[in-house]
């Protein structure tokens, strides 16, 4: 096969984005290499579907975490999408561009350029935005569906609690006033998941330009000298680049790759015997993630369990989604929730609500877990602390790509991340207690938030807290090699040729889900890559 221009090494939310704007040109050719396999699957495109597939280990990487100090010594399970779209097609599509002063924090961590100021007008770019009446506005790709006239009527007690409290109400979490309590926008169109592979990787894939494979691992880097010239397959296939090679295989994936290509902490690469090119000790390192840990109850109405548990719940469900396309499995589990200070002196936002009128567990089935229903009407609420302060990493274990990194999230490292778990607790107390919320609760489930105290609290978070898929920053973004792995440019420090742009990249983890961000940086990164190639022509 002849050279490509660009090689694009995964087909995730960020990978998808690359492809459809770099393949624009017609005499640019572009490979985008995809480790998993397709994403024709009616779970897939069905917003609900995101309980079957995430603890599906044919369309999941189930990551396994190392056990975890802070936590009881507990490791998690850290599923990522091994399919085309990636972690956005079994994402629950929750769409938060996240906090202007999250984009301020990454200019003042030396990516300059992506301060909100910059990074607005991407993000107005990636969408249009449809109302709950079906006005749309903008012309983007990725649709955001205001979704608050189909949430269930359980949520309209999380409002009246927000107000009894004193906390704002946001009309749109992703506006102008994004403080305060609010119903999350998704990003689906005509109710089916719109995720960057669907929105633009698949308009794209009739480009005779543009050449896409499937289970296509790639095993490392290939280099002459300092630049980045193609990659090889773990099957011995090898792709020449002739500009550049360009890594979008995610927090994982992508240190992962470099540290087996030569890149990365230099003593780790001599005890596996690697030849180093580059040592930089941040490439898998500022690892962070966000924590949760929810609180059940038995609500004195009707919650989603009663609509989707009953299998004649599950038809009428099923005939609503078919016919019009709306109901229940046309939305998020994640209905309501919002950014909120959970005290008054903070000067941002410091939590991340989730209210969901629903409640579940996981359970193990086989070798596989499974979603399963309470059998009551149950709903669920949690404070996520969002700017965590801990820093973890990832580190490759030899030199077989096939074997899966090692993952040390390091949670609750610091005292203020500490103290956050406590304010997040105190802060769902106080919306459970008021008139709003306690005459909904028939009774709690254990363990019970209202008997538990600063102690209480965080030992219960220790105890339960898990993942809420947002890994980021382990090839961070910053002014040198002294502090991060690519430049502002996203271009990887020391070598030519070599860009990361995924989650990866990000300085710092923005204060709610991380995938509108990443779709974000992947498009402003792609403006980059074409910027910098029309700079070299002329």
């Amino acid at each position: 096969m002849e050279p490509f221009d660009y090689i694009v090494v995964g087909a995730g939310s960020a990978g998808s984005i690359l492809a459809g704007r770099l393949s624009a040109d017609p005499q640019t050719r572009v490979l985008v290499l995809e480790s998993g396999g397709s994403d024709a699957s009616p779970w897939v495109s069905l917003p609900l579907g995101y309980g079957k597939l995430n603890t599906d280990p044919d369309r999941t990487w189930q990551f396994k975490t190392e056990p975890d100090p802070e936590l009881g010594g507990r490791s998690g399970t850290w599923p990522r999408g091994r399919l085309v779209g990636g972690s956005g097609s079994i994402n629950a599509m929750i769409y938060c561009r996240g906090l202007p002063g999250d984009f301020d924090d990454w200019e003042r961590s030396g990516a300059k350029g992506w301060n909100w100021a910059c990074v607005k007008n991407v993000f107005e770019r990636l969408e249009t935005r449809v109302s709950t009446s079906g006005q749309t506005s903008g012309d983007g790709p990725i649709h955001v569906q205001d979704v608050s006239d189909q949430v269930h009527r359980l949520n309209r007690h999380f409002r009246a609690a927000i107000d009894e409290t004193g906390l704002p109400w946001s009309e749109n979490l992703n506006g102008d006033k994004s403080e305060g309590g609010g119903v999350y926008q998704i990003n689906t169109r005509n109710g089916r998941r719109c995720s960057s592979a669907k929105a633009f990787l698949y308009p794209a894939l009739g480009r005779e330009n543009l050449h896409l494979e499937k289970n296509a691992h790639v095993r490392r880097i290939l280099f002459e000298g300092s630049k980045a010239t193609g990659v090889e397959l773990v099957n011995g296939r090898t792709f020449v680049a002739r500009r550049e090679v360009i890594l979008a295989a995610g927090a994982i994936g992508s240190p992962q790759l470099l540290q087996s290509s030569g890149i990365g902490p230099g003593h780790l690469l001599q005890d596996l015997g690697i030849p180093v090119l580059r040592a930089n000790d941040n490439v898998g390192g500022h690892l962070q993630d966000h924590l949760a840990a929810t609180y059940t109850f038995v609500a004195r109405e009707p919650t989603l369990n009663a609509v989707l548990r009953p299998f004649l719940g599950k038809a009428r469900a099923a005939l609503k989604y078919a016919f019009c396309a709306r109901g229940p499995l046309a939305l998020s589990i994640n209905q309501c929730g919002g950014f909120v200070r959970s005290r008054p002196d903070l000067d941002q936002p410091d939590q991340q609500l989730y209210f969901n009128p629903i409640s579940y567990k996981v359970t193990p089935h086989g070798e596989r877990r499974r979603f399963e229903l309470d059998p009551f009407n149950g709903f669920i609420i949690c404070a996520q602390p969002a700017r965590p302060t801990s820093r973890g990493r990832i580190d490759i274990q030899g030199a077989d790509i096939t074997v899966a990194p090692k993952i040390s999230p390091n949670s609750l490292s610091t005292e203020e991340d500490r103290r956050a778990v406590i304010d997040g607790g105190r802060l769902c107390q106080k919306l459970m207690a008021t008139k709003a919320l306690s005459a909904l609760v028939d009774q709690s489930v254990a363990p019970h938030l209202s008997e538990l105290d600063d102690a209480g609290l965080l030992a219960d978070f220790r105890a339960r807290a898990s993942t809420v898929y947002h890994p980021v920053s382990t090839c961070r973004m910053g002014a040198s090699s002294e502090t991060s792995v690519v430049d502002n440019r996203l271009k990887v420090h020391g070598v030519d040729g070599l860009r990361v742009v995924d989650a990866s990249a990000f300085p710092n983890i923005t204060s709610g889900n991380t995938n509108a961000p990443t779709m974000m940086l992947a498009l402003k990164g792609a403006d980059l890559i074409l910027e910098d190639r029309k700079r070299h022509a002329s």
